[in-house]
């Protein structure tokens, strides 16, 4: 698992199976180029929109059985061919970041969890999609364990977002618990805020474990490879309470050590 520029994302591990390598390298590039369309350096909205949309134009020439005009697609094409991953995926993905645009605030946890449904989810039902794994009951853990990586990222990276006006916490949520934005502008951790954060580590927490049965249910490599993400997750939950969800001065990352700790909890029953 690499938790690198686009976060949470198995890249290519050595658990893999080599045979679908290169199709997660390739979903990666695509993912991450079109993260960057919506983030990265100095582009004007337009200019954002402008980038997503050529990719938009590249799914549909795949759809029409037309030839792709780059090479990240043209190895796209092949891939979702090969192993008949639904465009569709990919299209969500895309409005996803389109999103991040223009939405800066979202007003109570269901409008999070419809972004995570088009940000997160469909990496997780891809990667199903390769395995030969996307069974409806699988493609509904897959689902709580996407979404759980995430709100982990969001609840990591609160400094981050909030440098390019970007905040993921439910507003709704924030005012309940009596929480303002003048606690991430000041980074200011007081009992409000520490009462908001563990509420939302610990519905993020439950959301993972209803999706790891899902590390059982595959098996081999793949099996491992699913458990070592899960347990990365609540590894980063775990470093969130240590700090007492001061993440604005102790960014929760994995070290060397943690992974000695995941393993151990990725043998089978370990959850």
């Amino acid at each position: 698992m690499a938790v690198n520029h686009y976060e949470n994302f198995p890249v290519a591990s050595i658990l893999l199976p080599k045979r679908l390598r290169r199709a997660v390298e390739i979903i990666y590039q695509f993912a991450r180029q079109a993260d960057d369309f919506a983030d990265e350096g100095d582009l004007q909205e337009e200019e954002r929109f402008t980038a997503l949309d050529s990719f938009r134009s590249e799914l549909q020439r795949i759809a029409a059985n037309e030839a792709p005009l780059t090479p990240l697609f043209q190895d796209l094409a092949d891939i979702i061919a090969r192993h008949q991953l639904p465009l569709q995926l990919f299209h969500d993905l895309l409005d996803a970041f389109s999103q991040d645009v223009l939405k800066k605030r979202y007003a109570n946890f269901d409008e999070v969890l419809d972004y995570c449904c088009r940000s997160a989810n469909p990496v997780g039902r891809l990667l199903l999609h390769l395995y030969e794994e996307a069974t409806p009951p699988n493609l509904k853990y897959s689902d709580a364990i996407c979404t759980s990586l995430q709100l982990i990222n969001f609840w990591q990276d609160v400094t981050k977002d909030y440098a390019i006006d970007r905040i993921y916490l439910p507003q709704d949520e924030m005012a309940h618990f009596g929480v303002t934005e003048t606690h991430v502008a000041q980074s200011r951790v007081d009992k409000e805020w520490q009462q908001l954060m563990q509420f939302q580590v610990q519905r993020t927490r439950d959301l993972m474990r209803s999706g790891a049965p899902l590390g059982s249910i595959l098996t081999g490599r793949i099996g491992i490879e699913m458990r070592l993400i899960i347990a990365g997750g609540n590894r980063i939950l775990d470093k969130l309470e240590a700090v007492q969800y001061d993440m604005f001065r102790q960014r929760p990352m994995l070290r060397p050590f943690d992974w000695v700790i995941m393993l151990g909890k990725s043998a089978p029953f370990g959850f």
